[in-house]
């Protein structure tokens, strides 16, 4: 009875051994800041920059590897534009193929990470990201509502690279 117990606590044990707690890139929670700067908008799409860098800083501030600085100088400045902004009808109304009942939304964007004190290039990459918007009364409303869940997807991906990067 006691050997299979230490054989049970041994097999659980060793199911958790690829896990790691705090950041994954080797540095301390928060030592190193990170300031983020507008995003340019090469899109069509008013007020996208705004939702992106809200959802980037509560993105970062949600991981916990980086500081998000707010007054002086920081360690790595994120800058970046947003390349792209799609929508894609999905689904169609019965007997009218020209009225969309749901859309797919997708967002690209060019993300660069410099290290402040030696301006070298530390994230140079397209992220993207997609999400479906089902169309009820009002399209309007229904969109406004998906841009922010859209950037948030965006912004998982950016700072995943600046937090996950090979750097």
């Amino acid at each position: 009875m006691r050997a299979c117990l230490l054989i049970l606590l041994a097999l659980t044990a060793g199911g958790c051994a690829g896990y790691k707690l705090g950041p994954t890139n080797g540095l301390a929670a928060g030592s190193r800041t990170v300031e983020f700067k507008p995003f340019a908008n090469k899109t069509k799409e008013p007020r996208v920059t705004e939702y992106l860098g809200t959802s980037l800083r509560k993105e970062l501030q949600q991981d916990g590897t980086f500081r998000l600085q707010t007054s002086g100088r920081p360690d790595i400045i994120v800058s970046g534009e947003i390349t792209r902004f799609d929508r894609a009808g999905l689904s169609y109304l019965t007997g009218d193929v020209l009225t969309p009942q749901e859309y797919t939304l997708t967002m690209q964007a060019r993300v660069t990470a410099v290290d402040a004190s030696t301006g070298k290039t530390i994230v140079n990459r397209t992220v993207q990201g997609s999400t479906f918007l089902r169309i009820g009364n009002d399209e309007y409303s229904a969109e406004r509502q998906a841009i922010p869940l859209l950037t948030d997807i965006v912004a998982r991906n950016a700072v995943s690279l600046l937090v996950d990067g090979q750097w």
